[in-house]
């Protein structure tokens, strides 16, 4: 078994987290990597009512014996108070409040006994993570999926982070780890775990829509883009600093470069919507980071974390 502080901490087998993917990660997909014996997190979108992450984390602590997470948004914790207010009653192992002004957000879930984690994308906001008393650091590097901080890859910022804080918090290393081979090569360079999200998206248990399932499948390491377009043209106030790493698709080559045209386009938000509802991924986004060019099969989280950590530990024995 692999053992580190996340595992001593949260009482793991597996090294692993699964970021919390709004849309992707519900109580199924939270629950099955939790019984896989890592810690499965549930993802909170900006719109979420707080009787869907009730729900979820019901659903999620019965299939998952107690341990689990719930991963906020910090910039939307102000227009959303309500959402902190469900985390604090479903009372999770786990919250993530990243992509913001996490600080309001500590002294309540302290105060409940919950640990807190948030993904950074610099040395310095590590830094001010530790001093604020986040227990888990997330050196999110640019390719990873989804929403994030796109100005430093992952080996390089994982390495600031270690020395700048490893020794005080928990680290863990996010983007572009979908294989044993990335999981094996960051704990090797000592991180606590790693954070997974893309190699989790074609699981059976994800919310993940068949159509969209196809796309990650046949998707390479070149095939995504980190790129605001979807959220300017959903008008999804997410801070300029964070973009969206997605699969390309004929919407990103109309469109990412060319964002103010989009901003003043008409039309374009209820195009977005349609074209989700008819499986058209032409124009629908899937957001994933470049570890998707290792998913060839669909898989069950069970599956993808014990390959995943069982192979690591079989790389790092014979290293």
């Amino acid at each position: 078994m692999l053992r580190t502080v996340l595992t001593d901490r949260f009482s793991l087998r597996a090294p692993v987290v699964g970021a919390p993917m709004a849309g992707a990660a519900g109580a199924a997909l939270a629950s099955a990597v939790s019984l896989a014996g890592g810690l499965g997190m549930i993802g909170v979108g900006a719109g979420t009512d707080p009787e869907w992450i009730a729900a979820a984390a019901t659903e999620a602590r019965a299939g998952a014996a107690e341990r689990f997470g719930i991963g906020l948004l910090a910039w939307n914790l102000t227009r959303r108070p309500d959402q902190l207010d469900a985390a604090l009653a479903a009372r999770p192992t786990l919250v993530s409040v990243s992509f913001g002004d996490y600080g309001p957000a500590l002294e309540p879930l302290h105060h409940a006994g919950i640990a807190v984690a948030t993904q950074v994308g610099d040395v310095a906001s590590a830094r001010r993570a530790l001093e604020a008393g986040v227990e888990v650091i997330v050196a999110r590097g640019s390719e990873g999926g989804g929403h994030g901080d796109d100005r430093v890859a992952t080996l390089p910022l994982l390495q600031g982070v270690l020395d700048a804080v490893g020794d005080h918090a928990i680290v863990l290393a996010a983007g572009g780890i979908a294989t044993a081979r990335g999981l094996a090569a960051v704990l090797a360079a000592g991180a606590a775990g790693a954070w997974i999200g893309t190699a989790l998206l074609a699981c059976a248990e994800a919310l993940t829509p068949p159509a969209a399932r196809l796309r990650l499948l046949s998707a390479t390491e070149l095939d995504t883009v980190s790129t605001p377009v979807f959220d300017i043209a959903q008008n999804i106030p997410w801070p300029p600093d964070y973009r969206g790493r997605a699969l390309t698709n004929a919407f990103t080559g109309r469109w990412h470069g060319r964002e103010r045209d989009l901003a003043g386009s008409t039309g374009v938000s209820r195009a977005l919507s349609d074209a989700k509802e008819r499986g058209d991924y032409d124009t629908a986004f899937v957001y994933a980071g470049q570890g998707v060019g290792s998913l060839s099969r669909e898989r069950t989280a069970g599956q993808v974390i014990g390959e995943i950590t069982q192979g690591a530990e079989a790389l790092l024995r014979r290293w």
